[in-house]
């Protein structure tokens, strides 16, 4: 297992400079003024942030922690990769907006933060680098105060078993349900450039199914609020699909299938 999460450490590690230079986060837009936040969880918790401490599990290099700090939250964000912590901070100190961040694989964060929070959050492409969901939730159920919610968006697992086909459809060639073992991939650009040239040959994934994800929350405690679909996502997930503004969508006359997905768990008082 440790030589899974470091090779994916030391990928994340070299990630950090290409989407700090790439179109995709948009680094100068953020400097100005702009959001990295979708509309999704704007709508759905933006009004509930302010004034409240909140918990951002795998904060990549700090655009949405610091965003809801924008939006009034006090925000500590955690992530594994030294190089994003360490942009993180820096942008952080540049922009003047206060937040804390905090290197840590999040299985090992008890080790290094004693409190809990009024919101515990976490967003995109996060679940899939986590070899053990029900440890995920248990984290979690920790982390928030009584009276908190856990909030997150994220990749709908369903729309994970999908590869493009030949012929322009969609063909399923992935696993729904976990297995112990994760599956390997060779390395081949980032969702935020997809020719960047990476040294790093390997990266391991863990699926999750909706029924763990729900069931992890739920057997650390949580009361489920709502889970909410989507049938359009945040990169360019497969070749056919077409970009509206930020998000991308499949074409006319394509299955809707759900793309993303959100859901918000209390803990009660």
């Amino acid at each position: 297992m440790n030589k899974y999460l470091e090779t994916n450490k030391k990928l994340w590690d070299e990630k950090t400079k290409v989407h700090v230079d790439s179109a995709f986060y948009d680094v100068a837009g953020f400097k100005a003024g702009d959001s990295s936040l979708y509309p999704i969880e704007e709508a759905e918790i933006g009004d509930l942030v302010d004034g409240k401490t909140m918990l951002h599990l795998q904060c990549h290099f700090g655009m949405d922690t610091l965003s809801w700090a924008r939006r009034g939250a006090i925000p500590t964000g955690v992530d594994f990769s030294s190089k994003a912590v360490t942009q993180a901070q820096a942008l952080s100190t540049e922009l003047g907006l206060p937040a804390r961040f905090i290197e840590s694989n999040i299985y090992e964060l008890p080790d290094k933060l004693d409190e809990t929070f009024d919101i515990v959050y976490t967003s995109y492409g996060v679940l899939a680098w986590l070899p053990d969901i029900r440890a995920w939730g248990q984290l979690i159920g920790r982390y928030v105060k009584p009276g908190g919610f856990f909030y997150m968006a994220e990749l709908h697992p369903f729309s994970m078993i999908f590869e493009d086909g030949e012929d322009g459809r969609l063909q399923a060639d992935w696993p729904y349900f976990h297995t112990p073992e994760p599956l390997e991939w060779e390395v081949e650009g980032t969702y935020a450039d997809l020719d960047a040239v990476m040294d790093t040959e390997k990266q391991y994934e863990w699926v999750h199914s909706m029924g763990d994800i729900v069931n992890a929350l739920v057997d650390a405690g949580l009361q489920l609020e709502y889970l909410h679909e989507f049938d359009y996502t945040v990169f360019q997930q497969f070749k056919i699909m077409q970009k509206e503004g930020r998000l991308y969508t499949l074409p006319e006359g394509a299955p809707r299938i759900p793309l993303l997905f959100s859901l918000k768990a209390c803990k009660p008082e």
